[in-house]
This record gives C-alpha cells, sequence and structure tokens, in this order.
C-alpha cells in the first residue's frame, strides 16, 4: 500500500484518532486493524483518495456495528436456552385477533385508490425502493412518496384500535 506509511508515528497518530472517536474504546486497535483489512478489500475496486480519513471511519463504523450486535446478544445461563418452557403455537385468542386485524387491514387496503394501493403494496409487500417504484410507474419519487405517506396515514386511522 504505497499511499498508506508504515512507520509507527502514523499508525500510532490513527489508532489515537479511532480512540478518541469511539470514546476510549479498548478494542481500538482491533477496529482499527478490521478497518485495514476493509480498506484492502475496497481497494480492490474502487480508488481511495485519503486512506487515513478511511481507516478511521471504518474503525468507528465498525464499532458501532459491534455495539449494536452486542447490546442485542442476551446472555443465558447455561443449558437454559435448550429447554423449551413455551409452547411455540399461538393461543387461539391471539390466532383470531391477528386475522381480525389481518382481515381489517385487508379492507383497508381495498377503500384505497388504486394507484395509491399498488405504489404501497410494490413498497411493503414487493420491497422495491421509492425509485424504483418511480421508474416502473413512470411517476415522480415525490409521488410515490406522497402515495405511500397517504396510504400508511390512511391504515393507521383504519386500523386505530386494533
Amino acid at each position: 500500500m504505497a499511499d498508506v506509511p508504515s512507520d509507527r508515528g502514523f499508525w500510532a497518530a490513527l489508532l489515537k484518532r479511532v480512540r478518541r472517536a469511539t470514546r476510549g474504546r479498548q478494542d481500538a486497535e482491533d477496529l482499527l486493524h478490521a478497518a485495514y483489512v476493509r480498506l484492502e478489500r475496497y481497494r480492490a475496486t474502487n480508488k481511495v483518495e485519503n486512506p487515513a480519513a478511511f481507516l478511521v471511519r471504518a474503525a468507528v463504523n465498525i464499532g458501532v456495528d459491534k455495539h449494536r450486535h452486542e447490546r442485542h446478544v442476551v446472555d443465558e445461563p447455561v443449558g437454559v436456552g435448550a429447554l423449551d418452557f413455551a409452547d411455540p403455537k399461538r393461543l387461539p385468542d391471539e390466532v383470531l385477533a391477528a386475522r381480525e386485524r389481518l382481515r381489517r387491514v385487508t379492507h383497508g387496503l381495498a377503500q384505497l385508490p388504486p394507484r395509491t394501493r399498488e405504489v404501497f403494496l410494490m413498497h411493503r409487500l414487493d420491497g422495491l425502493r421509492y425509485r424504483e417504484i418511480a421508474d416502473r410507474l413512470g411517476i415522480s419519487q415525490s409521488a410515490v412518496e406522497k402515495h405511500i405517506a397517504k396510504a400508511a396515514l390512511f391504515l393507521t386511522e383504519w386500523t386505530e384500535g386494533w
């Protein structure tokens, strides 16, 4: 890597920036190492104007990702995860309530104007992005946003109390 210095001073300064940006995380060296690996992978297909800034930003992003992941990991006592205390089947009243909500939403969808319903379903069911919907239907992205907002507001009010 010709444009990333190999001297200790450069890396010490980078490590200091990563520690400051990650509020003194103890694993700052690991984050910087992972960022270096990410930089090498990225540079295989892209040009990087400022590798030092890339390394710091990537290290911070990796730290954020690790923090989010650690926040969602639940510590269980050994052996508890293997036991099934809860019945995986839903209770009959839960199933009935879910069916009723689905019926109500389906009826609400039928109340929407056809274009609004089409746009909303393309986004929610097909997983298309606003730009993709706009391109497919030949409308502006702003129009797509308005259709989705209109549908979401209507369905929220329609299903109020369910």
